[in-house]
């Protein structure tokens, strides 16, 4: 299987607060700043890009009430927004115009390859991103290989996480479909298809996942994962107490519990994406289980990139300076910076990540 690249270098300009933003991503990422700094627009950026890469750009345009509340200002003030997207020698470049009926177009749409440096330009014009026609039809090249290349494996294998939801609605808690196994859904909702893939099929990764939850939730046993019995390509997400002799549903587990499981499978799914970005991951966990997430972490990123934003200093303590980019917005528009270790050599001596955090001394922090 051809090896999926993780992002090297990251350029937005125009995207609501990130209006001139030149970003390069190592393997960990960890942004963190003050509420309505910008950290959440940049994983806003990756969502409207997989809708964009899957041919639903002005369906997501819309649900945000038009192209101007998109655009940086406006698009009186910021009539068109840009991205570059590098891995290696390998690109992807787009511009996206304001136009009538507040929608966005096509101004520039392009890919440069590892074939002598060339350029291959798509029409403008377009409503729809045509990088993914070109790629399956080969297009680019004319080598048969491109479809299966890194790169095309990297950009269209990138995982939103957001476990946020788990209200009594939340997909998470409610039957799904068996079939849909494929990969971890960004809300979870087939989480119990997926462990049920994981158990019959990756049997060894499905007794870790198993184990690390038991670590943060010590009454829990293990899942019971069948299909139900009416419907044999249904399935609920059911598991048993260690001291119970009683199956338990979703609704009856905590917030933060559900959470944490649904954390813990993406951080150890077997087949990684290339790259999954997580927002505030913290939410609702118990202190213990927000540093076991940050080891999770940690390994996560020895087999695909993480980009992590939070404002936890339990789970800062977990990473080192250099994995940290900062978050600030000055003028209405956000400024990101990655930290150097060295530049705190003198403070780590006496504090921990999260401290200095909390204390400001890495930026970020309110004033």
């Amino acid at each position: 299987m051809t090896e999926k690249r993780a992002i090297d270098k990251l350029t937005i300009k125009g995207f609501k607060s990130l209006q001139d933003v030149e970003l390069e991503l190592g393997q960990l990422n960890v942004l963190i700043g003050p509420n309505g700094a910008g950290k959440s627009n940049l994983v806003s950026f990756f969502h409207m890009l997989r809708e964009m890469l899957d041919k639903r750009l002005q369906l997501w345009v819309a649900k945000r009430d038009g192209a101007d509340r998109v655009l940086t200002f406006g698009a009186k003030r910021t009539p068109q927004m840009s991205s570059e997207i590098q891995f290696d020698d390998t690109s992807y470049q787009f511009v996206l115009e304001h136009a009538d009926a507040d929608v966005l177009v096509f101004a520039g749409e392009s890919i440069t390859y590892p074939t002598d440096g060339k350029e291959a330009h798509f029409l403008i014009g377009h409503t729809e991103a045509r990088l993914r026609d070109n790629i399956v039809h080969g297009l680019l090249s004319e080598s048969p290989e491109l479809p299966e290349s890194q790169w095309y494996l990297s950009i269209f294998n990138w995982r939103i996480y957001h476990f946020h939801d788990t209200s009594s609605t939340a997909r998470v808690k409610l039957t799904g479909q068996l079939h849909d196994n494929q990969y971890l859904r960004s809300d979870a909702s087939n989480l119990a298809a997926y462990l049920y893939m994981l158990k019959h099929g990756h049997e060894e990764t499905y007794i870790e996942i198993v184990e690390t939850v038991r670590l943060a939730i010590p009454f829990f046993s293990d899942f019971v994962l069948e299909p139900e019995a009416l419907n044999s390509n249904s399935i609920m997400l059911k598991w048993r107490h260690k001291e119970y002799d009683y199956l338990f549903i979703p609704s009856q587990l905590s917030d933060g519990s559900l959470r944490f499981i649904c954390l813990v499978t993406a951080l150890m799914q077997p087949d990684p994406p290339s790259t999954i970005i997580i927002d505030e991951p913290e939410l609702g966990l118990h202190p213990y289980a927000i540093h076991l997430l940050g080891a999770l972490m940690r390994s996560a990123s020895k087999r695909m990139q993480v980009i992590v934003a939070t404002q936890s200093t339990l789970l800062l303590d977990e990473f080192e300076v250099d994995d940290l980019i900062v978050v600030e917005l000055c003028d209405g528009v956000s400024v990101f910076k990655r930290l150097k270790e060295s530049d705190f050599d003198e403070w780590l001596k006496d504090f921990s990540v999260g401290e200095l955090w909390d204390k400001n001394v890495l930026g970020g922090g309110l004033p």
